[in-house]
């Protein structure tokens, strides 16, 4: 919780935030995520259960902040005494639990927030016994901003962008400056000004000889996911202030080695999460309920940090550094270029377009459908059930109107399922989602006109045809991919990977042979890739081209795999690539020229975001360029629209 100027309301919507974030660490301490039967007290009838999404967030956010506070009491434990400063702690239970663990013998938790918080927050402490007798009570409540005052615990109220104010108060209630010191500020600073926040950690190095400091917050605000955080915590008349100044890691390590601090040290979350957290309590995170938001939690990851700063410590204090398995860096990625991305021009509104987890299939040379996914309908967020074409009619897109026929039970909205054209007027669904628990109903025929024009006002007509579950197995899952291969003349749909409801990740295959629907057994030899799904896949020279995807553990696959027809049946050759081919997932991928082309997806490098990544699968040269969207180059016609489309 963040502590600016600007007035009553933007203290109370910041205040807002913090009351929120504590019910989402409440929902996800009742899901398994960390343990705490403190929060739920604090709480109280405030409860909500959250999605997966916000408990992972969290429960990142409360291991990535305990593991720099348990580092500092341990390298600390020689000393007589010693000091951590919450600053902004709101209804934070770190206190009780680290008291509950044994671990402040000799530590005086101090915390800092608002008046009324922290008076809110003394007042619950003494009306609940589990709480007050923990933290025991001496005194001194009521003298200056102290709100509650126990032995090893002191609770102050004071507007942290008030430096004299909040010094003062510390020095009241016992702040020892001799003594080494941890400061905490879990989205705190961020919302103050700049000018205060910086005057704070400056403070903090000054007065203090032995100190620490961790801060968690938000970075990133240049790209598409920054842009939606930044317009999300504004809505909320809560500006993350610090995004401007110090939009990246080595902007804070610069703020925070510039006033005073000697070492600092930066990960972001998708590093702390892999290099900091052990590989058996990765899985027990994983495995606590149905998830498949893995994008949302990447990039949110890639956008949030953990800073470690110190001086004076001896030995010194490195929590981050001294964890990780391989060094990490902020680097950006090498480009070899830019590619030049030209907005297309539409007759008509696009906001059927607006979704995600969908399939859109060119199922002529002009025409693209696109179904399922996740979007806006009827005004409400739910599964896309209305299907969206795209015909091209002299130069221009237009957003022609869908039928649906003979549907009834049969299209239940899914998501991440694929669309195969078979021919001119027959296409194929396989697989796909209702939830992340529920595979969808199974195989669909599409059937539609062999001819479509961009002016027919009766639009274009969709039939659903059910299948007969030949193919179960196959069709029971999603994320995963479906390519036309030929093996003796003969074609067949290979169904590869993807994950199912009870499995997070599959490595096995299918071929399907487009005529019968039937799957037949074909021998296949060579490297068996792992198992991933999110990959990209596409036909060349009659086999299939595997790139990228998620693995077992959650992480991105940097590897190319070549599916190629032999004599007998199918060999798997690996693709060499040189540099290696950065892992991602949630691309396309498509081959020209004897080039296979990535386009977009998910990565962990969080100073960029993925472009183009070219790799020429004759020599496996491989070279990442950024896309430039040229606006000038759209094209309006009758007050069109304007669309890109990935």
């Amino acid at each position: 919780m963040g502590r600016g100027r600007p007035g009553a309301t933007r203290d109370a919507a910041v205040q807002s935030t913090g009351d929120s974030s504590a019910v989402s660490k409440c929902s996800a301490a009742a899901r398994g995520y960390v343990r705490d039967r403190f929060l739920g007290l604090l709480v109280g009838r405030r409860r909500r259960r959250r999605a997966p999404l916000i408990h992972r967030g969290y429960y990142i956010r409360t291991r990535a902040v305990d593991h720099c506070v348990q580092d500092f009491l341990l390298k600390t434990q020689s000393h007589s005494r010693t000091q951590i400063l919450s600053l902004g702690a709101g209804f934070d239970s770190l206190y009780f639990r680290l008291k509950d663990m044994g671990l402040l013998s000799h530590t005086v938790v101090y915390e800092v927030d608002f008046p009324n918080v922290a008076c809110q927050k003394a007042t619950l402490i003494k009306g609940i016994k589990e709480l007050s007798a923990l933290v025991g009570d001496a005194g001194g409540e009521g003298l200056g901003a102290i709100t509650f005052s126990g032995e090893d615990y002191k609770l102050l109220g004071v507007d942290l962008s008030e430096l004299s104010k909040l010094e003062k108060a510390l020095e009241k209630a016992g702040l020892d400056n001799e003594v080494p010191t941890l400061f905490l500020a879990e989205v705190v600073l961020t919302y103050m000004e700049n000018s205060r926040s910086d005057a704070l950690i400056q403070w903090a190095a000054e007065h203090f000889p032995q100190a620490c400091f961790v801060l968690y917050e938000q970075m990133h605000p240049e790209d598409p996911f920054g842009r939606v955080m930044q317009q999300h915590f504004s809505q909320l008349n809560s500006t993350l202030h610090s995004l401007a100044q110090y939009p990246d890691r080595e902007a804070q390590r610069r703020r925070f080695l510039q006033r005073g601090w000697t070492e600092c040290s930066v990960l972001d979350m998708n590093e702390f999460f892999t290099f900091c957290t052990p590989e058996d309590e990765q899985r027990r995170v994983q495995a606590l309920e149905p998830f498949d938001e893995y994008e949302e939690w990447h990039l949110k990851c890639s956008h949030y940090f953990v800073l470690t700063a110190a001086k004076g410590m001896k030995p010194s204090w490195t929590p981050l550094l001294s964890h990780m398995a391989v060094p990490c860096g902020d680097g950006p990625v090498r480009m070899a270029g830019s590619v030049t991305a030209s907005v297309c021009g539409m007759h008509s509104e696009a906001a059927g377009l607006r979704r995600y987890g969908h399939h859109s299939a060119l199922i002529k040379p002009n025409v693209i459908l696109t179904t399922g996914g996740f979007g806006e309908e009827d005004g409400q967020h739910c599964r896309m059930r209305n299907f969206h074409v795209l015909i091209k009619h002299e130069g221009c897109w237009k957003a022609g109107c869908v039928k649906k026929e003979n549907c009834g039970k049969r299209w239940d909205g899914r998501l991440y399922h694929t669309v195969s054209c078979l021919s001119n007027s027959l296409a194929l669904m396989v697989g796909g989602r209702t939830s992340p628990s529920s595979a969808a109903l199974g195989m669909l025929w599409l059937k539609f006109p062999e001819s479509c024009d961009a002016l027919d006002s009766d639009g274009i007509t969709v039939e659903l045809v059910d299948l007969q579950p030949v193919a179960e197995s196959a069709a029971l899952r999603w994320r995963h991919s479906a390519t036309e291969v030929t093996f003796r003349g003969e074609k067949y749909l290979f169904i590869y990977g993807g994950r199912s409801a009870m499995q997070p990740v599959l490595g096995d295959w299918y071929f399907l042979h487009t005529e019968e629907l039937s799957c037949t057994v074909i021998p296949v030899e060579g490297p068996v890739p792992e198992g991933r799904h999110s990959h990209s896949a596409c036909s060349w020279r009659g086999g299939v081209l595997i790139a990228g995807g998620l693995g077992a553990a959650e992480q991105p696959l940097g590897s190319v795999f070549f599916l190629r027809e032999i004599e007998h049946g199918f060999q798997w050759q690996t693709v060499e690539t040189h540099p290696p081919l950065i892992p991602r997932y949630s691309h396309t991928a498509h081959v020209h020229d004897e080039k296979l082309l990535l386009v977009g997806g998910v990565w962990f490098h969080s100073s960029s975001v993925p472009g183009l990544t070219v790799i020429d699968l004759m020599t496996g040269l491989c070279m990442d360029c950024m896309i430039s969207v040229r606006e000038s180059l759209s094209v309006q016609k009758n007050g069109g629209q304007r669309a890109i489309l990935f």
